[in-house]
């Protein structure tokens, strides 16, 4: 059998062409994968020869992606706001848009002393992406978390433990279902389902691999958001902020639903597409 070396394995990126966007990083990201070295290794030691097992590795891999799963899924990991995060196929893939959410969260705490505590509450949260960004850059937060699926759970909990973030509580919930006998929440965040049942788009590319109740929701896809905007004052201190990812062409629709629940200070941001992808609220009423 021939060998493979570095440079082998990156010219395979051109069989890609027809499952990804970017190939060539695909075959990167496994190699440094198998290796366990940075990229700038893979252009210090082009010629570098895999050893059998890494081949076979390698091979593998390669075999799963030409089918369309996901990088994420095929290696177990996933980067979000530079934290490794285990994936699998209980929940969604944490995608780069996302980190917005992080973002504005904390760019309306900016002011906030060092330590400054604040309640946190993560609604859906799956790989715990959002929450575990939020608990590593404000330790002084009490962060609580919540997804309806026990598998979710189960992996953002082992997420947290892993980063050894001691100031996130993850739990099994229906949206706020097990939350009545916690205290209101200074911040409440959340990407929720939000594509329509009836997107062409669920047939393709990653989401194929994910599951579809974590993707799609009634209402063409605002049921889960009208949820969340309309129970959230309950849950909220007085002055305090829900922020939610939503779709592209949503924008309108969801503040149109923060003001009908009398929401105040309601903008939304863009994301790396010039989208608008997240629109958050302020409660002012007691």
């Amino acid at each position: 059998m021939q060998s493979l070396t570095i440079t082998s394995c990156l010219k395979f990126s051109s069989q890609f062409a027809d499952v990804s966007d970017t190939p060539r990083l695909d075959i990167e990201i496994f190699l440094t994968h198998i290796l366990q070295k940075d990229r700038t290794y893979l252009f210090t030691w082009p010629e570098k020869e895999l050893t059998q097992e890494e081949a076979n590795q390698f091979n593998s891999f390669f075999a799963r992606r030409l089918t369309g799963e996901p990088v994420a899924h095929i290696i177990g990991q996933r980067e979000f706001w530079s934290l490794p995060l285990m994936v699998n196929n209980s929940t969604l893939i944490p995608r780069p848009d996302t980190e917005l959410l992080v973002e504005a969260t904390l760019g309306l705490f900016a002011e906030d002393e060092q330590n400054q505590s604040r309640r946190l509450l993560d609604l859906g949260t799956g790989t715990g992406a959002i929450v575990l960004a939020l608990a590593n850059e404000k330790p002084s937060w009490q962060c609580v978390a919540v997804d309806k699926e026990l598998a979710a759970v189960g992996l953002a909990e082992k997420n947290r433990a892993h980063l050894h973030l001691n100031n996130v509580n993850i739990l099994q919930s229906d949206w706020f279902a097990a939350l009545v006998d916690e205290a209101q929440f200074d911040i409440i965040v959340s990407n929720p389902p939000y594509i329509d049942p009836n997107d062409e788009h669920l047939t393709q590319g990653d989401v194929r691999f994910e599951p579809l109740s974590a993707l799609i929701a009634d209402n063409k896809g605002l049921a889960d958001l009208e949820l969340i905007i309309t129970q959230a004052p309950k849950f909220l201190v007085a002055n305090g902020w829900l922020l939610v990812e939503h779709g592209y062409d949503q924008g309108d629709a969801v503040r149109n639903l923060f003001t009908e629940n009398k929401f105040d200070n309601i903008n939304t941001f863009r994301d790396f597409g010039r989208n608008e992808r997240v629109t958050i609220g302020q409660w002012v009423l007691s």
